[in-house]
């Protein structure tokens, strides 16, 4: 396989620990060794102590420590250390790539062109947001007081992300919360840890205070949930699955947290009949295997109206296919492995069983050879499976498409709808009325029209139903991040006021 000899060298490079507590690197205290596996090779690429309890605890109160001075600057002086964050970012980009491909098996053009530029430009973003924590405007709403309203930061935010993507999911949590005057412990995947430790690291080097940002790197049954429970932590912020999600929604209502969620996804791809059919073609087999399908935005479920579903599913699993799956360092890579063989063998068996119910029409195997020991599996297309069957109503998270059919528009918004998640979608339509009537009736946070995938970060990403609440991105993001607080003036200077007859009656 392509083995380029400057390929990232994570032992070396974070040779003193995957904890990042109060500025500097450091080992984990749990006495457990964890590993982080090249899946596209199944080699170890960094070993590491885990964290435990007591480094959790560390971390917070690295993070206590620093609030009141970090809270205490100005929206300019934390735009400042921002704009130099991104550009310490922008410095290192390709160290950020490599590591990212190295850990997640995802191809290096993926990282480049999306995972880290998509970060940076998300870091200069909240440089420009810091100066524009708005409140309502002052006035005198009751007559006799001036109202205004303050947006203020909330303390320290305990959070936790996903391995599908370490580095964005890492900035879209620590990027809202820090420019808004808070400190963070952020816990990512254990088996994704790499490009965390150097995210906050960069930060040091950007001159943001020491504890503002904090990494702990641990098993999520112990290092997560201690977080997440910490009496000192004020704010969880949740990136993963529904299950899991549902468990940190528990431990956070037991101390009243504020609580963020963004969890998993079932993404309707809505076709109707009058739709460009080669768009819709290749919009299905790009926003079905970004990320090797490990994105739950992505789209899982295609709806084609039925005078374009033969022909849909024909191209559909030919253009699929052409993708090729490779080595993700090697130039000619479209698809890179999943990442883990656990995850692997997850999603090929959500296949095998529905061959019993459907019919696989392109992909649904293993690759051998040269890939065999590797996480792969080939891009996969099944059609005419019910609404019913596990594959249309599981997350299975991985490079696999199903496609149904559909009558009437009616029919295709109330399919599109029939999950219990409402993360993303789109519909693919020339008629702007139908358009409308899609984006009005789905119920999801994002609704794409002739395009699926695409984010950016003057706008929100958050979801419905099961799949949580809050957003993430976007000047959104702040609600989630601070404490809205009404100052009210008395505008009188009279001593006894009107309404103080309800307690004193109309006594003189």
């Amino acid at each position: 396989m392509h083995n380029p000899g400057h390929r990232f060298q994570a032992q070396d490079r974070l040779a003193d620990g995957a904890q990042y507590i109060g500025g500097r690197l450091t080992k984990g205290t749990s006495g457990r060794t964890h590993a982080v596996v090249n899946p596209a090779t199944g080699e170890e690429v960094y070993t590491y102590e885990l964290a435990g309890t007591a480094d959790v605890d560390a971390a917070v109160a690295a993070a206590r420590a620093a609030f009141p001075g970090w809270a205490g600057t100005t929206p300019g002086e934390r735009s400042d250390a921002l704009h130099r964050f991104a550009a310490v970012l922008a410095e290192r980009a390709e160290e950020f790539a490599q590591a990212e491909s190295l850990q997640c098996g995802k191809p290096l053009k993926l990282t480049r062109e999306f995972d880290v530029p998509g970060t940076i430009d998300n870091t200069a973003f909240f440089a420009g947001a810091a100066r524009h924590l708005q409140g309502q405007s002052a006035g005198e709403y009751s007559g006799d007081h001036t109202s205004y309203v303050r947006r203020e930061p909330i303390g320290v935010v305990g959070s936790i992300a996903p391995w599908n993507y370490p580095l964005q999911m890492a900035a879209w949590k620590i990027l809202p919360a820090i420019a808004a005057g808070n400190t963070i412990v952020l816990k990512p995947a254990e088996l994704t840890p790499l490009t965390s430790l150097l995210f906050a690291e960069a930060a040091t080097h950007a001159g943001i205070p020491d504890g503002v940002v904090n990494i702990v790197t641990g098993l999520g049954k112990e290092a997560g949930e201690h977080l997440v429970g910490h009496p000192d932590v004020a704010m969880t912020s949740f990136t993963g699955s529904t299950a899991v999600g549902k468990r940190v929604a528990e431990i956070a209502t037991a101390t009243v947290k504020r609580l963020h969620l963004e969890l998993g996804g079932k993404a309707p791809f809505l076709v109707f009949d009058d739709a460009d059919l080669e768009a819709a073609v290749h919009g299905a087999v790009a926003g079905s295997l970004i990320n090797t399908g490990q994105d739950c935005t992505a789209a899982t479920r295609a709806y084609v109206q039925r005078p374009l579903y033969e022909a849909f599913v024909e191209r559909t699993g030919a253009l699929m296919a052409s993708v090729r799956v490779g080595d993700p360092f090697a130039p000619g890579t479209d698809l890179g492995p999943l990442i883990s063989h656990a995850q692997r063998d997850r999603v090929a068996g959500f296949v095998e069983r529905a061959r019993g119910y459907a019919r696989v029409v392109t992909g649904g195997e293993v690759p051998q050879g040269e890939l065999k020991s590797g996480a792969y599996y080939a891009p996969t297309l099944v059609a005419d499976a019910g609404q019913d069957s596990e594959i249309v109503q599981a997350e299975i998270f991985g490079p696999v498409l199903v496609v149904l059919p559909f009558d009437t528009d009616e029919e295709g918004i109330a399919l599109a709808n029939d999950t219990p998640y409402g993360l993303a979608a789109s519909a693919w339509t020339r008629d702007v009325y139908r358009a409308n009537r899609a984006t009005r009736e789905i119920k999801a946070g994002c609704v794409w029209v002739n395009d699926h995938i695409p984010i950016i970060s003057e706008m929100p990403h958050g979801g419905y139903k099961a799949s949580g609440f809050g957003k993430d991105m976007s000047a959104y993001s702040f609600e989630e991040y601070t404490q809205v607080k009404h100052v009210m003036f008395d505008n009188t200077a009279v001593a006894r006021k009107d309404w103080h007859r309800t307690v004193f009656g109309d006594r003189p």
